[in-house]
């Protein structure tokens, strides 16, 4: 079946997101655990992801947990420590895709605040031919709804679309409706998988 569209999660496929490791340098890695178990962050951050304003919702949380009031508000103050550093390979990957005439979606859980702090930091996201972004479209992966929406939208066929992520969850549920799939483990095996599928020949690849 010919991919018609490669579509790209962004969180640990272009962009390193790893919070405990923030928080980790920050409080120590004890500290770090004890916060992450009274405080449910990554909820917060899914609410965030679903399009609640992200400055106001990280910093009620915050409030709610005097106990850690002002480590709570580092994930807004300092998110673009929490979203890095970029994964170079992967962005060569992406170029050289899209260098190909390859068309290049994203499909990302991602803040309607974060993705514009994440904007300027790396520019390589303006460079998707199209991006479906959670917080705009108020739904997170793997509701079949984003997935949905997707294919309505780009009027992609879900056979023909190629998708890579590097939570298995999310890549279920895309194959759940037909779509091709690579579960992300690292750049080259996401680029191997585009060069078995055509997309990259070897001389090409990042």
């Amino acid at each position: 079946m010919t991919i018609e569209a490669v579509v790209f999660d962004i969180g640990n496929v272009l962009i390193e997101w790893q919070p405990e490791r923030y928080f980790d340098r920050l409080l120590g890695e004890e500290r770090r655990r004890a916060m992450f178990a009274e405080i449910d962050l990554h909820g917060m951050n899914d609410r965030v992801d679903r399009g609640e304003d992200f400055r106001s919702t990280v910093y009620a949380a915050a409030e709610q947990y005097p106990d850690w009031h002002d480590e709570v508000r580092h994930w807004h103050d300092n998110w673009i420590e929490l979203a890095s550093p970029e994964i170079p390979k992967s962005v060569a990957v992406l170029r050289a895709l899209r260098a190909r005439g390859v068309p290049v979606f994203a499909l990302s859980n991602f803040g309607i605040g974060t993705f514009e702090v994440a904007e300027r930091a790396y520019p390589f996201l303006g460079e998707f031919d199209r991006r479906f972004i959670s917080g705009h479209m108020g739904v997170i992966k793997p509701d079949a709804e984003i997935y949905a929406r997707l294919e309505a939208e780009s009027g992609v066929a879900p056979e023909r679309l190629l998708f890579t992520d590097d939570r298995a969850e999310n890549i279920a549920a895309a194959a759940a409706r037909g779509w091709q799939v690579h579960l992300f483990e690292g750049p080259e095996g996401w680029e191997r998988s585009l060069i078995s599928h055509g997309l990259l020949p070897e001389r090409d690849a990042a």
